[in-house]
């Protein structure tokens, strides 16, 4: 038997960065993002050998162990790892003898959440493969342990939600773990609308979240009054994207992205840089209205609004840099898995 599964990747849109601890605990988060059609797979065979193959192609990265309990967290592939190891501990499995295969559409570090997706695909398929009483979630809440506490990665908590539930959603994330996710129901000629005004591009670069997201979260942690107050305007960004999305009152929009930005270059220092001040200029003078990096910043993926008429010579500048433009589109469902027997 073959399991199969999938997870879209998401753009963070509004209020990223209100979803990392402390400041969620303390303050309350709040996040619209929505997913596009961009994915994480991964795909599970079941094995008779006694051995677990570990195989991310995008990566070239493979490990084979024997059947364990409990595989070594150290080296590579510690996402895949750490699932597993979780899976036989919280539902006291025996060893498995597997072959799983990932890849993803987006590179690590671009910003558009694909560490996070691929630990929800991976647990998507466990949970299919051997009848797990997942629901959204309960996957949810489990790839965050897994990646925050399991395996000590910095980040916050809206790329396994935006994953797992899929579509626009606006979310809020409160104190002990708490998270509220409230689909959006956007109407279909406003997201045709969106599609036409944003381009989505890639800078070449990637980068590792956790630095940044270390900085930011000692801001909040030591009382820094510049980066809490230039969190509290991005957690109401979200509130106001909200309103503004129902609307279909892209201007608005716009706006809230360009203003989101300004916000969140004062919570680390090394959320912008050279090269991007290039790529956010070189699309400004194109005639992009607003732009913004999205995830933690310092490189990945950037995204712009920009007059429709005038978005194929955005598109052209920026495709003169080192980068490339991303052709994407919204998704509405979040992961699902099959079987193939």
């Amino acid at each position: 038997m073959i399991i199969r599964s999938k997870a879209p990747l998401r753009l963070g849109l509004a209020g990223g960065g209100s979803d990392v601890s402390p400041y969620s605990d303390l303050y309350g988060g709040m996040v619209l993002n929505a997913t596009i059609n961009m994915y994480a797979y991964c795909t599970i065979e079941e094995l008779d050998n006694g051995k677990i193959e570990i195989v991310a192609a995008d990566l070239q990265q493979s490990e084979i162990y024997d059947r364990a309990d409990k595989l070594p967290i150290k080296g590579a592939l510690n996402l895949h790892k750490g699932v597993y190891n979780r899976i036989l501990e919280d539902f006291d499995l025996k060893p498995l003898s597997f072959r799983i295969t990932t890849y993803s559409d987006a590179p690590a570090g671009s910003g558009l959440g694909s560490s996070s997706t691929m630990v929800v695909c991976i647990l998507r398929s466990f949970a299919e493969w051997l009848n797990l009483p997942l629901g959204e979630y309960e996957i949810a809440k489990l790839a965050c342990e897994i990646e925050r506490k399991d395996l000590n990665l910095s980040g916050g908590k809206q790329d396994q939600y935006a994953a797992t539930f899929g579509g626009f959603n606006f979310m809020e994330f409160l104190k002990d773990d708490m998270v509220i996710v409230n689909p959006l129901q956007i109407k279909q000629w406003i997201i045709d609308e969106l599609e036409s005004s944003m381009v989505l591009y890639y800078t070449g670069v990637s980068r590792s979240s956790a630095m940044i997201i270390d900085e930011q979260k000692k801001n909040t942690s030591s009382g820094n009054s510049v980066a809490i107050e230039a969190m509290h305007r991005i957690k109401q960004s979200a509130i106001d994207m909200k309103t503004a999305l129902l609307k279909g009152d892209i201007l608005t929009f716009a706006q809230i992205i360009g203003d989101g930005w300004e916000h969140k270059k004062k919570m680390a220092n090394s959320i912008t840089n050279p090269m991007i001040q290039e790529v956010m200029d070189t699309a400004m003078q194109a005639g992009a209205i607003a732009g913004k990096v999205s995830g933690a910043g310092g490189g990945g993926c950037t995204m712009f609004v920009v007059e429709p008429v005038k978005k194929l010579q955005v598109i052209n500048a920026l495709n003169k840099l080192n980068g490339r433009v991303l052709g994407f589109q919204f998704s509405k469902g979040g992961t699902h898995a099959w079987k193939i027997y």
